[in-house]
């Protein structure tokens, strides 16, 4: 979704750092194959057993997780990481309405672009005062906001739901908190990762990204091991955004609904 080799507010050059590429193109693989997994297994009844294991939850959450990680750093290399998360809401909002007119049942009110849409803008808006914490105690401070907020989508003040202190309903029932986390009861969305817990993910994936843009990670970082893997991770956003057309096309020719 980002490009590494761009010009910084310093107008200095760095290193394309090609194991970033790599990751980001195997996580945006993992995405695809898991929303056509879910398409089949919901929109055309072909039972997927591993789709209702608590596991996969799991692993889904750390490749979206490790997505946000790597463009967290990627937005040390950006010099307008506001502009960035501008055009990212945009296209995320263009795929809400989408969903809206022709698969009303199947909402998007808060997916992954929007969620790095906004993440990106608040801290292209904040990045002076982010960058003036230290990389270490960054990194610290994020893995423990994370814990603290990552049952707030639960009811929970705490890592997990029933672990914490309970918030208060009406934080829930405000209907208008989802983007935070604070989804009502009948709140509904195909694809949901809310500011909280996940803001603190690309967070720190910022932190890292200082000692990326530094030189300061070790050699293998900047190599391309897998080209066809770091082909994929340098246009991810197109991948996101034409995947889920080009896959409905492909079930239509063969399901013929």
């Amino acid at each position: 979704m980002e490009n590494t080799k761009i010009e910084s507010t310093e107008t200095k050059h760095y290193r394309r750092a090609g194991f970033m590429d790599e990751v980001r193109g195997f996580c945006i693989i993992c995405m695809v194959v898991y929303h056509v997994l879910f398409d089949l297994n919901y929109s055309y009844g072909i039972h997927i057993p591993i789709m209702f294991d608590s596991w996969f939850d799991i692993i889904r959450d750390i490749f979206a997780g490790a997505f946000m990680f790597i463009s967290g750093m990627s937005s040390r290399y950006s010099r307008n990481n506001a502009k960035r998360g501008i055009q990212c809401f945009f296209i995320g909002m263009v795929i809400t309405f989408v969903f809206a007119f022709f698969a009303p049942d199947a909402p998007i009110l808060f997916g992954i672009l929007h969620f790095m849409g906004i993440s990106m803008m608040i801290y292209g808006v904040w990045e002076g005062i982010f960058r003036k914490v230290p990389a270490p105690v960054g990194i610290a401070v994020c893995a423990v906001l994370f814990l603290l907020t990552r049952g707030i989508m639960y009811g929970w003040l705490g890592p997990c739901e029933g672990v914490g202190i309970k918030l208060p309903d009406f934080l829930y029932q405000a209907k208008l908190l989802f983007p935070l986390g604070f989804k009502s009861p009948d709140f509904q969305s195909m694809d949901y990762f809310p500011l909280l817990p996940w803001f603190f993910v690309f967070l720190a994936g910022t932190y890292l990204g200082e000692y990326a843009v530094n030189d300061k990670m070790p050699a293998f970082f900047y190599k391309t091991h897998i080209k066809p893997l770091a082909f994929v991770g340098k246009y991810t956003l197109w991948i996101y955004v034409l995947h889920q057309p080009i896959a409905m096309g492909i079930f239509l020719l063969i399901f013929g609904r």
